[in-house]
């Protein structure tokens, strides 16, 4: 993790994945992490709850 104060570059798959968290108007996502890199976002269209 960066420092306080530091500053991180974002790479094109993380511009991607903030792009659509954005674009989300509302729901639930689930993001599958590989070698700290997000690979694969799942978004939860439909919930029925009794």
């Amino acid at each position: 993790m960066a420092e306080v104060g530091q500053e991180m570059e974002v790479t094109q798959k993380e511009k991607k994945l903030i792009e659509l968290i954005r674009a989300l108007q509302y729901g639930e996502i689930t993001i599958m992490v590989v070698d700290k890199q997000p690979m694969e976002v799942e978004e939860v269209r439909k919930s029925t709850r009794f």
